[in-house]
């Protein structure tokens, strides 16, 4: 079972862009490759930033509406969302420490 929580097209408004605290939305699909070899790394950001990040997933085949939004054409990608806007992204597979080293400043 991961860390990050499902989020969905319905639940996206009031589970990521109404937080108080910021929220990483990791966007990936089943048939991804690289998206399910992130899901461990992802998995240890929201158990060690847990209090200070929110982290959630969103299926892009199951809602693509919000992928589209946020002009996610390339998965994995992660957004950081503050305040309801995002304020980071990073596309592609990353090792642990580079994803927190940009997402650190925002927290």
């Amino acid at each position: 079972m991961s860390a990050a929580q499902e989020v969905t097209e319905q639940g996206f408004d009031e589970q990521v862009l109404q937080m108080e605290t910021p929220v990483l939305v990791d966007f990936w699909a089943e048939w991804c490759g690289p998206c399910k070899a992130l899901v461990p790394t992802v998995d240890a950001i929201a158990s060690e930033l847990d209090g200070r990040l929110k982290v959630m997933k969103l299926d892009v085949q199951s809602n693509p509406s919000v992928a589209s939004k946020y002009g996610v054409v390339s998965i994995p990608t992660l957004i950081l969302f503050k305040g309801g806007e995002p304020v980071e992204r990073i596309v592609g597979l990353q090792p642990k420490q580079a994803i927190v080293s940009k997402i650190e400043p925002h927290l």
